[in-house]
């Protein structure tokens, strides 16, 4: 039986929740433990009666921990009798709020809460949000009740009609729920909200504008530039300076006045500095984020400008038609609006959103609740740039504010700079042990000082400062400052580098990296595509490849209106802009684009299309048409758009061509979804084997397909037809097969990162094809690696259970493995034996599956997982998560399109994207590849040596000198003002500073540096270390009174400590800390030699020099000034020069051929491990399982990768997502104009007849919408809707050819 193991794990998501204590924020990434307390004056005048009699310190103590205050001064209660709430988060911070109550308006009470909650006047009446809108203001009329529909915000201003009982906490509001007796969050419209709600609102009166002003406050996400007196105050009453502070105090009593002097002068400086970078980054930040502007909101009929830090959650406002920037989170209801979205995503590319569906403008959809992130594509974000807007006449682009100040998209990432999540590094909280440590030391030092002194009946004024004067000796109060010279250093690098970070404190975190995941298009290959070859479909068989799109023949047409009409680019200032794809498709179709203006628009209050037409087809100059002019007839107008989503994996277009008599429907997508959609005689047999053979040589491959529609299909069903019921039957037409190489930096930093065994994993939104193929080309999977395939299908009315399957990539006749294929949801038999290394792959559908009924087998196969394609997302940031909770250190590299909550959860998230510095990457890289990833492990790595190193270096240099001092203290002497001030601020502080300016080594080690300081080498390496400084200096002490010329130390009233002894132990301790500082500063395979670094080498000369000068040859000027007594005689003090060098190398053999040697590196290290704390990283026991487990997986080789991907995309047919159906029903559904636009259209057609008018085009007969479709489009407006198919039923089969027949 295996052997019990205690498993390290990294730990990710919010804590389980604990019994018996209460929360707020369940589940959710910021769940945070709640309690309540209330006053007690009892406990205040106990507490109070400690302070003064330890004379402010232990309220010092509360200052820097407020939660041990409140809960010393106040009684725990319940939270409906709460004054204040004490709030844990899973980072173990702790936030101290106070409850606040006011009135409706916004009003503070205070005699409302005397006898507790029972003060509060809540209306009990819960109602569920179908039910109609009661308000207190019986004459208070909205939107909302006309339609039976409320929200979230009106239920919680209904129960809290009269008096509102609350706290702030990370600016966030959290309100008194009577119903669930505890506080919640206070949210917008995002929560509990129907789809219709947003199209009945019509706007709020003035008292709901007040009231819901006073609940949720302005709509500004204000950052306060902290006073300069605030953060003096904060920044003096730190620890690190109170403990400054104190030890200046000790100084200055004790008469060391230029020492205490110079370190005043420094922190000074220091809090100084601190203070201007605190208060510009504070600026900067406000300057950044801080903006208002003047915005239309909808008051009655009509429209008043406004402030935007006016605005609340349900008020209606138009977007202009130039753009702006938005205030707020708000829901599209009209028009559609052309949106940069760099700022939260760090995608440059124009996105085009487009108005909620309503539910009831059709009868088959389901009037579902709002969610943001399924309705994302409706949602004008805060902080997003609107460059154009899509209108209708004069009707206004509306939306509906969703959420206001820091509950938006933007107020979310200010948060999330203000109160980043900390960075848990095991080295920052072994320094805080460690310095626990030193003051337990400083404890022994200081009963041995009380003892010697009080023996001596010494006077209680010296007692007290000799031994507090030992403790500022063994505990380095420089030790905090001096633990940032390597991460500053670095970061300094890293900007040459072009690597930008806004995290310094993850430069050390990035050092210990053993895992990187990448994305793969923009990131690991180019982000701009190649026109490969374009493979048509002609009687069921696939015809050979074009690579000139002239060059096809006539009766594929369809191929080239495909490439030209299906795709999501739009003009914005004059250039074509939108998807990089598109872009590279529609360039090589040598056509051109033309989008409705302003001028047409608002002149003819018509629906006016997107035309392309080939380039040359129609010139530009008015002047050169006249009445005999007749149109191309390649002409082809964009009449709607059903956007990409990544659920779907398409995106489609009803266009009409000019003078045809019907729509077509044109899409592109993945391969296997479009032709799950086509209809199966019009794709070839062979489909999957042409597609395997493009993608496994690293093409990108979109399918293309188009439909006929039947002439009766008119406009007005075209506008609110859903997707999904003409996104199916398609005529496959074939492939666009597009070129998407490698950059040339990956393959080789992809081999530099495995051969320093750092794992590399690829979790791409791509085809598994090609995801399959560039892992294999970039290096990822080996040459005689294998890949299996991983397959997860779901539960079956024939089979409960969901199952798995495991196939290789490559020929299956080359493995020879068991057939059985499938495992059931049950325990894994495991049977010990060995087995070759393999790499797992899946997608995202399978990692879904797995996800939810097979957790463990999850873990495994991340543990070799090494391909993850059409990963959503939300998926990236899952894996990511697994692979923490398996214990590794992750690193994610992306190009920050899809990829910002990936990076927000790794260790160390590194963004390529041109846009400013994204806030969910601690790093940004200026560079476009992957040459970043290594650099930064490296800076990292060197950056965490050098932290290691000072650090060994501080605390040898505090035990060095705490034993100098002890004993000087035997005889009652002590170390001299100059003595103190040449060690601390010549030697120390220009060595610390100069230490860590060595640079990091040019390759990656195989071996991670340690991350601990409780391992074997560091203690180790003090431990030893300070058994020979402390053996040379007692050396030195007895070796000198030995000497005939040696005079004994006298204890005198002026304490003049000039004597043989200070001197023998000062002489000496010099040269140690000079050889301490060479011993420590590593070079490789972390840092480069000290050669290297010419400021330490020209420090460590001067120091050197300086010393050896104070030895042998001092004047008796500078002897004096040192209050040192030299040795009479010269050879004598050339000794102690041969015990420094002897001092030297046996320090530098001890670290060099002892510390660092293997067998104490990992055969000590190993053994100290097992014996105490037994304890593996999770994923290295799951390694040694499948290594040792050789029946699992159960790999099939009965079919090809061909039929196992034809058979998934069937069963992925049968099993559609029904959720995604509905997602995307809602999605398809959205109007194109308002119900205004089309009653002005319904007139305008009466007064001006059939024809439809395009002046930009002076052609009068480009009848793109004819009279019936007008007609058709005036009876969906009418009340009325006889005679009007509400789509479930329409024919959507009827071959054009007969129509056309029918209409000549």
């Amino acid at each position: 039986m295996a052997e019990e193991v205690k498993v390290k794990v990294g730990l990710s998501g919010p804590p389980p929740m604990k019994a018996g204590f209460q929360y707020v924020n369940p589940g959710q990434e910021d769940q945070m433990e709640i309690s309540g307390y209330r006053p007690s004056l009892v406990r205040k005048v106990i507490v109070w009666f400690f302070i003064i009699i330890t004379a402010g310190l232990l309220r010092l103590v509360f200052y820097w921990l407020p939660h041990i205050f409140i809960k010393c001064t106040h009684s725990k209660c319940s939270l409906p009798e709460a004054k204040i709430v004490i709030l844990r988060d899973q980072y173990l911070q702790w936030f101290v709020s106070t409850v606040q109550i006011s009135s409706k308006n916004g009003q503070p009470t205070t005699s409302a809460m005397k006898d507790g909650v029972a003060g509060i006047a809540f209306s009990k009446s819960a109602y569920s949000s179908n039910t109609p809108l009661k308000m207190a203001d019986s004459k208070t009329s909205t939107a909302c009740e006309s339609e039976g529909r409320v929200s979230e915000v009106d239920r919680v201003l209904e129960l809290t009609r009269n008096l509102v009982r609350y706290f702030i906490t990370k600016r966030v509001k959290y309100i008194w729920d009577p119903d669930s007796q505890t506080f919640k969050k206070l949210e917008g419209l995002e929560k509990q909200t129907k789809c219709s709600y947003f199209h009945a609102c019509k706007g709020l009166t003035y008292q709901q504008q007040q009231e819901r002003m006073a609940m949720f406050g302005t709509n500004s996400i204000q950052i306060h530039v902290t006073p300069i007196i605030k953060l003096l105050f904060k920044e003096v009453l730190s620890p690190f300076y109170i403990f400054q502070l104190f030890s200046c105090g000790i100084w200055f009593a004790d008469e060391y006045y230029y020492y205490a002097s110079c370190i005043v002068v420094i922190s000074v400086v220091s809090i100084t500095a601190t203070i201007y970078q605190t208060r510009k980054m504070q600026r900067a930040l406000r300057d950044t984020i801080e903006s208002s502007t003047i915005v239309s909101r909808l008051s009655g009929d009509t429209y008043v400008d406004v402030n935007s830090d006016d605005l609340v959650p349900g008020d209606i406002i138009s977007i202009p038609r130039n753009g702006c920037f938005m205030q707020c989170d708000a829901v599209l209801l009209t028009g559609n609006c052309i949106i940069n979205e760099s700022m939260l995503t760090g995608e440059s590319v124009p996105v085009t959103k487009t108005p909620l569906p309503n539910p009831k403008m059709s009868k088959s959809q389901e009037d579902i609740l709002f969610n943001l992130k399924d309705h994302a594509k409706h949602v004008l974000f805060c902080g997003t740039h609107i460059l154009q807007t899509r209108f209708y006449g004069s009707q206004h682009v509306k939306a509906v504010v969703l959420r206001t100040g820091f509950s938006t998209a933007k107020g979310e990432l200010v948060r999330s700079i203000m109160f980043p999540k900390p960075v848990d590094f095991k080295f920052n909280r072994d320094t805080y042990i460690f310095v626990g440590i030193l003051a337990a030391i400083a404890g022994v030092g200081f009963i041995y000082t009380v003892v010697l002194m009080v023996q001596e009946s010494e006077a209680f004024a010296d007692i007290f400062l000799r031994s507090m004067d030992l403790i500022t000796i063994a505990v380095p109060p420089a030790l905090p400052a001096a633990l940032t010279i390597g991460i500053v250093f670095a970061q300094r690098r890293l900007k040459k580098s072009q690597i930008y970070c806004i995290s310094p404190r993850s430069i050390n975190v990035s050092g210990t990296i053993n895992a990187v995941c990448f994305d793969k298009t923009g990131t690991l290959t180019e982000d701009g595509l190649n026109m490969q070859s374009i493979v048509g479909v002609q009687d069921g068989l696939f015809t050979e490849e074009l690579h000139d799109i002239k060059a096809l023949p006539h009766d594929q047409a369809h191929l080239l209106h495909v490439m030209t009409a299906c795709h999501s680019l739009t003009i914005i200032d004059g250039v074509l802009s939108g998807d990089p794809l598109d872009l590279i498709m529609f360039d090589a179709t040598n056509w051109e684009l033309e989008e409705p203006g302003e001028e047409e628009t608002s002149r003819y209050d018509m629906i006016v299309p997107t035309i392309v037409r080939p380039k040359g087809s129609r010139s530009s100059n008015k002047e050169l048409f006249d009445e005999e002019f007749k149109p191309m007839h390649d002409e082809i107008a964009i009449m709607r758009q059903f956007t990409f989503t990544s659920s779907l994996q398409r995106m489609s277009v009803i266009t009409r061509k000019l003078g045809a008599p019907n729509f077509e429907l044109f899409t592109k997508g993945a391969p296997e979804m479009i032709a799950s959609l086509s209809k199966p005689e019009t794709v070839p047999s062979n489909f999957h084997e042409v597609l395997i053979n493009y993608t496994k040589h690293g093409y990108r491959v979109i399918a293309l397909a188009y439909r006929s529609f039947p002439t009766k299909l008119k406009y007005t069903k075209i506008q609110r037809i859903q997707r999904e019921q003409v996104e199916r039957n398609l005529t496959f037409l074939g492939f666009l097969v597009m070129e998407n190489r490698l950059k040339p930096e990956t393959t080789p930093i992809i081999h530099k990162l495995l051969d320093a065994n750092i794992r590399t994993v690829m979790v791409t939104g791509d085809n598994m094809l090609t995801a399959l193929s560039v892992a294999r080309e970039c290096g990822m999977v080996g040459e005689n690696q294998r890949i299996i395939l991983v397959q997860a299908f779901p539960g079956t009315p024939g089979k409960k259970d969901p199952w798995l399957e495991y196939m290789y990539t490559e020929d299956p006749d080359d493995h020879g493995h068991d057939k059985s294929t499938k495992e059931t949801k049950i325990s894994m038999p495991f049977d010990f034996h060995t087995d070759s290394y393999y790499h797992f792959a899946m997608d995202g559908k399978t990692w879904a599956i797995i996800r939810k009924h097979f957790p463990l087998i999850l873990q495994k196969i991340c543990v070799r997982g090494t391909v993850f394609a059409r990963m959503s997302p939300d998926q990236k940031s899952q894996l990511i998560e697994v692979l923490q909770e398996l214990g590794y250190f992750v690193g994610m590299c992306g190009d920050g399109a899809n990829d910002c909550g990936a990076l927000k959860t790794a260790h160390a998230g590194i963004s390529l994207s041109e846009a400013e510095a994204s806030v969910a990457s601690p790093f940004t890289s200026k560079q476009p590849n992957i040459e970043c990833v290594p650099t930064l492990i490296r800076q990292g790595r060197g950056a965490l040596v050098t932290s290691f190193g000072i650090f060994k270096y501080m605390a040898c240099y505090s035990l060095t000198q705490f034993v100098t001092v002890l004993i000087l203290y035997w005889i009652f002497a002590n170390l001299t003002d100059f003595e103190f001030l040449y060690i601390d601020l010549f030697l120390l502080t220009s060595l610390s500073v100069t230490f860590g300016y060595t640079n990091a080594y040019d390759s990656l080690s195989k071996d991670p540096p340690l991350v601990s300081l409780f391992s074997v080498a560091p203690v180790l390496s003090i431990l030893l270390h300070m058994g020979i400084q402390t053996a040379a200096q007692v050396f030195c002490y007895f070796n000198v009174q030995d000497q005939p010329w040696f005079v004994p130390y006298k204890i005198n009233e002026d304490d003049d400590y000039t004597s043989y002894e200070n001197m023998a132990v000062y002489v000496i301790s010099m040269y140690q800390y000079i050889t301490l500082a060479i011993v420590f500063s590593k070079g490789r395979p972390y840092r480069k030699t000290i050669f290297t670094n010419y400021f330490f080498l020209a420090n460590l000369f001067v120091c050197i020099a300086m010393t050896v000068w104070l030895n042998i040859y001092p004047t008796d000027e500078v002897a004096e000034f040192f209050e040192m007594k030299p040795a009479p005689s010269i050879p004598y003090r050339c000794v102690y020069l041969g015990i420094a060098v002897i001092n030297f190398f046996l320090d530098y053999f001890l670290e060099t051929f002892i510390i660092e040697s293997y067998f104490v590196q990992e055969r000590v290290q190993c053994w100290i491990e097992d014996l105490f704390s037994n304890s593996k990283y999770q994923y290295e026991i799951l390694e040694e399982d499948i290594i040792k487990d050789k029946s699992w997986p159960n790999v099939s080789s009965e079919e090809t990768l061909a039929q196992a991907f034809e058979r998934l995309d069937s069963q992925q047919v049968r099993d559609f997502d029904q959720s995604s159906l509905l997602s995307s029903l809602l999605d398809s559904a959205s109007e194109t104009q308002s119900i205004r636009s089309l009653r002005s259209l319904e007139i305008e057609t009466s007064q001006r007849g059939p024809v439809f008018t395009r002046e930009a085009s002076n052609v009068s007969d480009d009848i793109y919408i004819d009279n019936d479709d007008e007609s058709q489009l005036i009876k969906a407006v009418s009340p009325s809707l006889e005679g009007v198919d509400m789509f479930p039923d329409l024919d959507l089969e009827e071959e054009v050819t007969n129509t056309s027949a029918t209409n000549k």
